[in-house]
C-alpha cells in the first residue's frame, strides 16, 4: 500500500461536525486532494492524514482559524432591494464585489435579513467563527501525475 506523503492524490471519506456532535456536512461526496502543501485540505487535517494508507481513519479537531477564519463583522452589506437579483429570498447567495473593490476573485455573500427594501449581505464563509470537528477514513492513495504536479491539484 502506498502511505500518504508528498506528491500522492488522496481520498477521503469524511463527516464535519461541531464540538457537540451536531452534523454540518455528511461528505456525500468524498474529497480528492493533491497532499504536500498544495492547499487541497486544511493544514492540520494533511499533518494527521501523512503516512496513513487506505483504510485509516483520522478526526481532527479544528480550531476557526485552522479552517474558515474568525466570524468578520467588516464583511457584512446593507444594500437597497432593488439593486440585488430578483427574487430575493433569505438563505441564498449571491456572488458580488467588496466595498472597497480590492478583493481578489471572486466574493460571494449570503443573504441573512430582507426588511424595509434592504438587504444584508454577509462576506463570511458559512462555517467561519466555528470550531469544527473533521473525521476522514483514507479510500484510496496513488502518486500523483506530473500534470497534477504542475497545476497543483489532483486531476
Amino acid at each position: 500500500m502506498i502511505p500518504v506523503g508528498k506528491n500522492t492524490v488522496v481520498t477521503l471519506s469524511y463527516t464535519l461536525t461541531d464540538p457537540d456532535g451536531n452534523m454540518l456536512d455528511e461528505g456525500n461526496e468524498p474529497i480528492v486532494y493533491l497532499h504536500g502543501g498544495y492547499d487541497g485540505v486544511f493544514l492540520p487535517i494533511e499533518a494527521a492524514l501523512e503516512g496513513k494508507t487506505a483504510g485509516d481513519s483520522v478526526t481532527v479537531k479544528l480550531q476557526p482559524n485552522d479552517a474558515f477564519g474568525e466570524y468578520d463583522f467588516d464583511l457584512l452589506q446593507v444594500e437597497p432591494v432593488e439593486n440585488l437579483p430578483q427574487p430575493l429570498k433569505v438563505g441564498m447567495m449571491i456572488e458580488g464585489e467588496t466595498e472597497d473593490g480590492f478583493e481578489e476573485g471572486a466574493v460571494f455573500y449570503t443573504i441573512t435579513e430582507i426588511a424595509d427594501g434592504k438587504a444584508v449581505l454577509d462576506g463570511n464563509h458559512p462555517l467561519s467563527g466555528m470550531a469544527l470537528v473533521f473525521t476522514g477514513t483514507v479510500r484510496a492513495v496513488r502518486p500523483a501525475t506530473s500534470l497534477e504536479i504542475e497545476n497543483r491539484a489532483a486531476v
